[in-house]
């Protein structure tokens, strides 16, 4: 039955982000990542979204209500469901190929799914992301390239950030 669920997920996911994008795209949000997943006893279908100025809470809630309306009309979710719309925040987990692309040469925290000399956690500079494979650059200066698959994943480092932001301008 899980397998149904996740094999389902992916499809409302995608489905759902093909409505929500342009109404996004509309108030001048970009949509980062959709998920839909149950949780306990309850279905949360996940909408996070950016802007270069950074997400308000009214951001959130206007798109909320615009929405809300247009997928109880697609009903492309058939039982009942917690929205959630929210920004990815600071610490925000680099998902798609597009995301690494955007953040190449910014701070990141990253853990492996399995330990690689004896640590599972990592941080240091994103250098690249090449056919699934994510490089970066440690604090030692030593290069460490991983398998997106074989990391638990890998995040901005939001303390680190500051001075990334600063390099760009």
């Amino acid at each position: 039955m899980l397998g149904v669920i996740a094999i389902g997920a992916k499809n409302i996911a995608e489905r759902a982000l093909q409505l929500i994008k342009p109404q996004a795209a509309a108030l001048g949000l970009e949509v980062w990542d959709i998920t839909y997943k149950k949780e306990g006893a309850d279905f949360y279908l996940r909408v996070l979204v950016d802007k270069a100025c950074g997400v308000s809470i009214d951001d959130c809630v206007e798109l909320t209500h615009v929405i809300s309306k247009e997928l109880d009309e697609a009903d492309i979710i058939d039982q009942s469901y917690i929205l959630e719309v929210s920004s990815p925040g600071i610490e925000r987990e680099l998902t798609k190929k597009e995301h690494f692309e955007k953040y190449i040469g910014a701070p990141v925290t990253l853990r492996s799914i399995r330990p690689i000399n004896g640590a599972r956690d990592f941080a240091g500079k994103l250098i690249s992301y090449d056919s699934g494979m994510v490089t970066i650059e440690l604090e030692d200066k030593k290069l460490m390239s991983i398998s997106k698959k074989e990391t638990a994943h890998v995040k901005l480092d939001d303390f680190d950030m500051a001075d990334f932001d600063k390099e760009i301008e």
